[in-house]
């Protein structure tokens, strides 16, 4: 049970980051001149936000990962390129990464244009006025809308339990289905989740405080 505890926050730190990531670029590349750069975008946040998790993370598995070249391990089996951790990863990074493009994008257009403007005037490019300037202003508008998102995310993480990623909830099963001991195990996950949710609350709590600025965010 410790060792699905610790692969739900291995599990959850990497989704965390990478999500970010995914909303960070998806937000830049919405603001793209390129007509077909900004549709791919939006097609993409339509895709992964009006269909089920679960739908995605088995397609992902069993529609993606049937398709992927195997390869011989040390034991002379041939195995996917790709294991159940690494869909478990991809598809529950895309699908928060969604959410963050759209979050990130409020944060972005509640920029001042002529902030942005004065940027430009000073000779940065387009790229380096989301990085310096526009970015910092916005993920301190943003930084409400994330937490909850990037909370939603920690809980999903429990749907990697569908493809036998061994997180606590599959774990606990495999524990209850032999020990016969369901109240116990399901407090314990209860209380597990309301400590790391918990947790991750106050971490952005803290941060959210830590970069208030007068006039951007509350």
């Amino acid at each position: 049970m410790v060792r699905g505890f610790f692969n739900t926050i291995y599990l959850s730190l990497i989704c965390l980051a990478l999500s970010v990531v995914i909303g960070l670029v998806g937000a830049w590349l919405q603001g793209s001149p390129l007509k077909w750069t900004r549709r791919i975008v939006q097609g993409y946040i339509q895709l992964f936000r009006n269909t089920p998790p679960l739908v995605q993370m088995y397609f992902f598995f069993f529609a993606l990962g049937s398709l992927m070249p195997r390869m011989e391990n040390e034991y002379g089996i041939m195995e996917p390129v790709l294991s159940n951790w690494h869909w478990a990863i991809i598809s529950l990074s895309f699908f928060a990464g969604a959410f963050n493009v759209e979050i990130f994008r409020s944060g972005i257009e509640a920029v001042p244009r002529s902030t942005v403007e004065a940027a430009e005037s000073l000779g940065y490019t387009r790229l380096k006025t989301y990085i310096y300037v526009v970015l910092p202003l916005a993920f301190r508008v943003c930084l409400p809308a994330l937490n909850n998102n990037l909370v939603n995310l920690v809980k999903t993480t429990t749907l990697a339990y569908a493809i036998a990623v061994p997180e606590m909830l599959y774990v606990a099963n495999q524990i209850w289905s032999d020990s016969v001991n369901v109240p116990e195990m399901m407090t314990f996950l209860l209380l597990a989740y309301v400590v790391l949710v918990g947790l991750l609350v106050h971490v952005m709590n803290r941060w959210e405080r830590a970069m208030r600025l007068p006039g951007y965010g509350v």
